[in-house]
């Protein structure tokens, strides 16, 4: 019997994880032919999978992932070939929600578990984090966000998750303990600028895709904004967030002006690391390649691209913007917002004239000889004690338990 292989892939953010994702739920009956399970019965079933392993709040969806682990660890044990678990906040899991995850896909019972680990330079981590935590409703600005992060002690909530989802070491020390190195792999992002198959084509030795005709169309991704579109959004958070509820939120702020919107504005400034912060990064990304080629993981890719590029030339600092740029921007976001309004008013005009037309056959139906007959009957039966029992009787046998006929 052939030992099944099962594919960790535990993180981290913003490496190419939700174009993965997207390819791997899409293409589930390719895979399953090829001998290969991605299990999910929805696009976000392993997201909610995470968090029911880690019993983590977001914004109400942990209410929907209870039972989502063992029902996704159930799917890969009955698989009968290999499987691909997949989701970048399982990076910041204990030592003891490891040990559960590990055991209940087969670790130790006959499953040959292969940890994938896909990772980026800290240049571009930092200013994507922060991005993503002001895409998910903060109002912290850049600079204190940079002041947590490099607080030596990585208190609270921001510093404690920063550095729970990229501190790569620490991350293949907890996951990987109780793995062999070579059953460890680290997937290095290329630099910008490079073929954007690169990164791909990676992620298909890691998991084992080649030779695969996979669909790579229509990818789902989770674009970037510049440095004065993310300052415009941090404003709207901290001017709307008390009176703005998570489940309007998403819609309204993260999909249609951030995602759909103000990520099409490419012309603008990127948000970057700033010049001063760039040789602390540097220097930590030394240390880990050092440690990571110590301890012989299989590496996909070059760990030298965890150094990143150097500094940029012109800063655009989101605490100190272009106001014009800023200004632009909420022109673009109003602009959104408006159309969209009339869009939802078409729609509720279209289906406010469809109720009426049905309210008219409705009437229609009514007005018909039969059942002006039939209610006439019906109401003169009612005012009498023996047509009130021929009634319950024409009821019972119809088996109706309303007081229409």
């Amino acid at each position: 019997m052939v030992t099944k292989k099962v594919h960790l892939h535990v993180g981290t953010p913003k490496t190419g994880t939700s174009y993965l994702q997207h390819v791997l739920y899409h293409n589930r009956r390719i895979l399953h032919r090829n001998g290969i399970d991605y299990p999910a019965d929805r696009f976000d079933a392993q997201f909610l999978a995470a968090l029911d392993l880690m019993r983590m709040p977001w914004g109400g969806l942990e209410a929907q992932a209870i039972g989502a682990w063992d029902w996704l660890a159930s799917s890969v044990r009955r698989a009968q070939g290999d499987a691909i678990v997949s989701h970048e906040i399982l990076a910041t899991a204990s030592r003891a929600q490891i040990g559960r995850a590990l055991e209940s896909l087969g670790h130790g019972r006959g499953a040959d578990v292969h940890l994938v680990l896909s990772v980026r330079d800290l240049v571009r981590q930092i200013p994507a984090e922060w991005q993503e935590n002001v895409k998910h409703r903060a109002g912290l600005s850049y600079g204190a966000f940079l002041d947590r992060i490099q607080d030596p002690r990585r208190e609270g909530r921001i510093a404690t998750w920063f550095w729970g989802v990229q501190e790569i070491p620490d991350i293949l020390d907890r996951w990987g303990s109780d793995l062999p190195p070579e059953h460890v792999h680290v997937v290095t992002v290329p630099p910008a600028g490079g073929s954007p198959d690169l990164l791909w084509k990676r992620f298909v030795e890691a998991f084992g895709l080649d030779g695969i005709d996979l669909q790579l169309d229509g990818e789902r991704v989770n674009p970037s904004l510049g440095s004065a579109e993310t300052t415009l959004i941090r404003r709207i958070n901290r001017a709307a967030n008390e009176e703005l509820e998570p489940a309007q939120y998403r819609p309204l702020v993260r999909e249609l002006l951030a995602h759909q919107t103000l990520s099409r504005r490419t012309r603008t400034p990127r948000l970057a690391l700033p010049p001063d912060v760039h040789p602390w990064a540097t220097g930590l990304a030394e240390a880990w390649i050092a440690e990571i080629r110590a301890r012989g993981y299989d590496v996909i890719g070059d760990l030298d691209d965890l150094l990143g590029a150097p500094p940029v030339e012109e800063y655009a600092d989101p605490d100190h913007p272009d106001e014009a740029l800023v200004s632009g921007a909420a022109v673009d976001a109003l602009k959104a917002v408006l159309l969209d309004h009339a869009r939802l008013q078409h729609q509720l005009h279209q289906r406010e004239a469809e109720l009426h037309d049905a309210q008219l056959a409705l009437e229609k139906a009514y007005l018909r000889p039969t059942y002006r007959w039939r209610e006439k009957l019906v109401r003169r039966l009612e005012t009498g004690n023996a047509g009130r029992l021929l009634m319950r009787v024409y009821r019972r046998a119809r088996g109706r338990s309303s007081r229409s006929a």
